[in-house]
């Protein structure tokens, strides 16, 4: 049966797992809970937010009715005198979402400089979603936010020059598959081409490259580097960050803070990536998935320092607790590779080109690439009905709102305090503290048993454990001994017999009792080496 598992991603085997864990729960002789700490949905939610949604949704639907009102049916809302009258409505109402709305309102126009009626009715008309999105990339204002708000979390409120254009897509997922299907269908990568993955990393960007839509050769650049015991540090070291300087490395694709093992990158490896991409590989183009940037202090996305070069994916879903909105984006600096890459293709190929985008401009070869993906995203045909539902927007812009007006950042302190928490608390489970890190993030956290094992009871125990046991023994028996649920670490290309733990969604007395259950595995684990040695 393991060797049938072995073949499944991390997220479908979890499946099975909580199947053998629910089993054991049920059970008489269940002396433990259905845990499941193999997903990173996170248990809280940022309610001002929503509440401002909600309040706006009401708001929005009187507008509706000052056009047309037959009860069940109304018109669209009018945009002439939103803004005073939002206010007024604000003025009369009562509830966390009232300030947000209000203070929101008055820095979209003061310090954004935006239209109070043009933005109010863009907030109204979209939360209302009787139309289609438009423009079909992002709405005009959503995207002016957004863009604020990437900047203050993903550039440390340090940005580069110039700006970012972005798509708002359905969350983090989905910006995966269309930058990899405009990738392919742009013939800026191709079958067979090289890519670098940062290791380990997130399931999707090890199994999507070997899809036959793309059949990409892959590189790991490995977070290899270890302390003088032994122990992951989760950095890459820089003879693998070498690796990119090869020209047949076409493009690298990272999570960063990473995931599973939830650390930021060094600053100094970050800033010999720079220094190599500016040196050797000007061309290279990168991705990088920072959803869990908000969770390192002082973050600086490569995106920051390496614009011209960088595609950067964020979602929403585990800061706010949104994971059901599906809300991410795309954002692509306006001078950058992808763009030079196209106008570089052989003529043979902006020609295909020219006649795959012909329909939606008289000069498809001006096109940008992020406009492509728009296009690719509803194959071309139907890019006049492309972009994300705008309610899905407005919440959007209500979320970066939120954060930006947060002056000291209490909501994001607090996130990061509730997983730091946790982490203490798996600690105790275990036996020993978990010591500080400024890098560690701990969102997750990927502990490799064989290193805790050859600490723990020397180089011989961990022979015999290999020796013995299938690595995905230990999720395994986790689930029907405990009624625990772990993701194995070497789905994500992680070291073999590591387990990756979600420090997202339950409360810190669960993960004391995770712990334990671990402690408990590995000590029956030696128990059963010790009796071998003696038979």
């Amino acid at each position: 049966m393991t060797s049938e598992l072995q073949q499944l991603s991390p997220f479908q085997l979890k499946d099975e797992l909580i199947r053998y864990a629910r089993d054991q729960s049920h059970s008489k002789a269940a002396t433990h809970k259905f845990l499941n700490a193999g997903r990173g949905n996170p248990n809280w939610i940022a309610t001002t937010p929503r509440e401002a949604f909600f309040l706006l949704g009401q708001f929005a639907l009187s507008e509706s009715r000052r056009t047309r009102d037959e009860g069940t049916l109304a018109g669209m809302p009018p945009g002439a005198g939103v803004a005073d009258r939002l206010r007024a409505f604000l003025a009369s109402s009562s509830g966390g979402g009232v300030d947000l709305l209000q203070r929101g309102l008055d820095y979209a126009t003061s310090t954004l400089g935006f239209d109070a009626d043009a933005f109010a009715h863009e907030l109204v008309d979209g939360i209302i979603g009787d139309n289609y999105p438009e423009p079909d990339r992002m709405l005009v204002h959503a995207e002016k936010v957004v863009h604020r708000y990437l900047e203050k979390t993903m550039c440390n409120d340090q940005p580069p020059p110039g700006t970012f254009d972005i798509f708002a897509v359905e969350g983090g997922t989905a910006a995966m598959c269309y930058v990899f299907k405009s990738l392919v269908e742009n013939r800026i990568l191709a079958q067979g081409d090289t890519i670098a993955l940062g290791a380990p990393i997130f399931t999707p960007y090890i199994e999507l490259p070997k899809l036959s839509d793309y059949a990409f050769k892959t590189v790991e650049i490995n977070q290899a580097a270890l302390t003088e015991s032994g122990i992951h540090t989760w950095q890459y070291p820089d003879d693998e960050i070498e690796k990119l300087a090869d020209s047949q490395v076409k493009a690298f694709f990272l999570v960063n803070p990473s995931n599973p093992s939830s650390y930021a990158i060094h600053r100094e490896t970050q800033e010999r990536i720079v220094e190599l991409v500016r040196a050797k590989r000007p061309d290279l183009i990168i991705l990088t998935d920072d959803v869990y940037g908000t969770f390192a202090e002082g973050f600086r996305s490569l995106a920051a320092d390496l614009p011209r070069n960088t595609i950067l994916v964020y979602s929403y879903s585990k800061h706010f607790g949104c994971t059901g909105w599906r809300l991410g984006v795309i954002a692509l600096h306006q001078h950058n590779v992808l763009d030079q890459a196209l106008a570089a293709l052989p003529s043979a190929d902006r020609d295909a080109l020219h006649e795959r985008y012909r329909t939606l401009s008289t000069t498809p070869e001006r096109i940008k690439f992020i406009d492509r993906i728009v296009a690719d995203s509803r194959d071309v045909a139907l890019n006049h009905t492309a972009g994300l539902s705008t309610p899905q927007q407005v919440q959007m812009v209500l979320f970066s709102l939120f954060a930006l007006l947060d002056r000291d950042d209490a909501y994001q302190k607090r996130c990061r305090e509730l997983v730091r928490d946790r982490l203490q608390a798996l600690g105790r489970g275990l036996g020993f503290a978990v010591p500080e890190d400024p890098l560690r993030v701990g969102y997750y956290i990927d502990i490799d048993l064989a290193v805790w094992g050859r600490i723990a009871f020397g180089d011989e125990f961990g022979a015999f454990v290999a020796a013995h046991h299938d690595p995905l023994d230990i999720v395994i028996a986790l689930a029907k001994r405990s009624g625990t649920v772990l993701l194995n670490g070497s789905g994500f290309d992680g070291p073999p017999w590591s387990v990756r733990i979600s420090l997202a969604n339950l409360d810190a007395d669960e993960y004391e009792a995770i712990g334990k259950d671990l402690k408990d595995l590995m000590t029956r684990t030696f128990a059963e080496w010790q009796r071998s040695r003696k038979g």
